[in-house]
């Protein structure tokens, strides 16, 4: 499966446009604005889905608007928190900052 590509057949016309009506009657204006409170990857936030996942997505919008539980939508990924760097990068000299870069296949230029 290629990169950014869905793993299986793609929603009906009929299954998003119910989709989003579910999604303005929560609240949302379109499927990028619900994005983060329902969980969207980037490609749903865009309007595709498969079919699976609007059914999911549309059953989980009709519990919460008949009052139930919603069912428990997967986990976003978390990113992996980062440590605080040891030292102040304000410390470092501009010589040594640019060096590094490079080492790492940066291009430096001056200003």
């Amino acid at each position: 499966m290629a990169f950014g590509q869905s793993s299986g057949p793609p929603a009906t016309g009929k299954q998003v446009r119910e989709l989003l009506e579910l999604l303005q009657a929560a609240g949302h204006v379109d499927f990028r604005d619900a994005r983060g409170p329902m969980g969207f990857t980037q490609r749903q936030a865009g309007g595709k889905f498969t079919r699976d996942e609007a059914d999911e997505f549309i059953a989980r919008l009709e519990s919460e608007a008949h009052g139930e539980e919603a069912p428990p939508s997967p986990a976003p990924r978390a990113r992996p928190e980062r440590a605080a760097p040891a030292f102040d990068l304000d410390d470092v000299p501009v010589e040594v900052l640019a060096a590094e870069l490079q080492r790492r296949g940066w291009v430096v230029l001056e200003p």
